[in-house]
């Protein structure tokens, strides 16, 4: 009798250095996926910062004072700011994903358009934000 044949070995990569893995070039689309993930993991971990400052300004007249003389500092403002771009980072990547399950846009013209639309929205929004927050408007 004989044996089966057997499948053919599968390679084994073994001492993958950092520099293979830190100089992997990811395409743009990739970016603003991983960068999704990111902005949504921000934002779970910040929510109770953020529910702690809304129900505390609430709370009376002294308590809204107090946050708003804590919020009006600028190193709480440049982290507002980087709060709201993971907000609208992660909003507009959502639309994305849906317009791709909906349109089924999947060619790597269309990821990669995509992705620069996604951030020229959420940077241009970040932007006029932080136009208002530093009171241009």
């Amino acid at each position: 009798m004989t044996k089966p044949a057997s499948p053919p070995a599968r390679p084994v990569f073994r001492n993958i250095h950092i520099t293979q893995i830190v100089g992997y070039r990811l395409p743009l689309a990739g970016f603003v996926s991983i960068l999704h993930r990111v902005s949504g993991a921000v934002m779970f971990l910040a929510l109770p910062l953020v529910l702690w400052a809304f129900d505390d300004s609430l709370r009376s007249a002294d308590s809204h004072a107090a946050i708003a003389q804590f919020l009006s500092h600028w190193f709480v403002k440049l982290i507002l700011l980087g709060l709201f771009w993971a907000l609208m980072h992660h909003l507009v990547a959502g639309l994305r994903h849906l317009w791709m399950d909906a349109f089924h846009a999947v060619s790597k013209a269309q990821g990669l358009q995509l992705a620069i639309i996604t951030f020229v929205v959420s940077l241009g929004l970040t932007g006029l934000f932080g136009l208002k927050l530093l009171g241009v408007y």
